[in-house]
């Protein structure tokens, strides 16, 4: 479906990102991996694309909460594609909680600028090579945050509520284009970032691993279940598929029924 296509996807050297990455290499698109990790595992990630998918694979580690390494990894990804992205997936995201009182302005400036401007400049770098083709997909993980609230998460509940903003503008900006953006608004997925919140909440409770995870998805998710990154990698390929053409400026929750209530 995606054979000729490149995609660029943010914060995808794990997790809900990688998983991305992998399901739309899956469908022969090639791909520029970024994020941080350990350079070997990192390299071996990128070759396991192109020999189980056939397809090319680059990484390109910038610092998203710095503009310059952001403009660097745009051009990077147009001088490799020979071209700019055709699918753009903002994912790369941080977390900090603390009672608004308490939160470190230091805090809140990373996870603004990581969760949501990194976004904005890799957009503006991606819609001219985007429209000069009259074909483009944006893609930006949201979060079950971008539509709901939780206490101690002043900072990542405003990047997420700004990134679905930001997709509304995109969207009205490009309407009369080949080019569609959306957001996708994940409950909780068992990642790095929230098995640190599991973690934290079983040593707070004095309780098990396992129990604390168990309390965090019933507490939201009605169906008692944790997404996967698997879904949330299919939910992309289908943003990325003709049946979505006419899908533009909205999100798709996949949270268990978590903003249902």
């Amino acid at each position: 479906m995606l054979t000729g296509k490149r995609a660029l996807v943010t914060g995808s050297t794990s997790g809900i990102g990688l998983a991305m990455a992998k399901a739309l290499a899956g469908a022969g698109a090639d791909i520029m991996l970024n994020g941080f990790g350990d350079k070997d595992e990192i390299e071996a990630t990128r070759k396991s694309l192109e020999t189980d998918f056939g397809v090319t694979a680059y990484y390109n580690g910038a610092d998203l909460s710095k503009p310059d390494q952001i403009e660097a990894m745009m051009k990077d990804a147009a001088d490799k594609f020979g071209g700019g992205a055709d699918i753009l997936i903002n994912n790369a995201g941080i977390q900090h909680t603390d009672l608004i009182e308490d939160f470190p302005p230091e805090k809140w400036d990373a996870v603004i600028a990581i969760n949501l401007t990194s976004a904005f400049h890799t957009t503006r770098f991606a819609l001219p090579f985007m429209k000069q083709k009259d074909w483009g997909r944006i893609i930006n993980t949201a979060s079950a945050h971008g539509l709901v609230a939780s206490p101690q998460k002043a900072a990542y509940v405003a990047a997420k509520h700004g990134i679905m903003g930001l997709t509304k503008v995109t969207a009205l900006e490009t309407a009369e284009t080949g080019i569609t953006a959306n957001s996708i608004c994940p409950g909780w997925v068992r990642t790095e970032l929230v098995e640190r919140q599991i973690e934290a909440k079983a040593k707070e409770g004095n309780i098990s691993v396992e129990e604390a995870a168990t309390h965090l998805v019933s507490d939201k998710h009605p169906s008692k279940q944790f997404v996967t990154p698997e879904q949330i990698g299919k939910t992309a390929l289908f943003l990325c598929s003709d049946a979505a053409d006419q899908m533009t400026g909205t999100h798709m929750s996949v949270d268990g029924g978590w903003t249902a209530q």
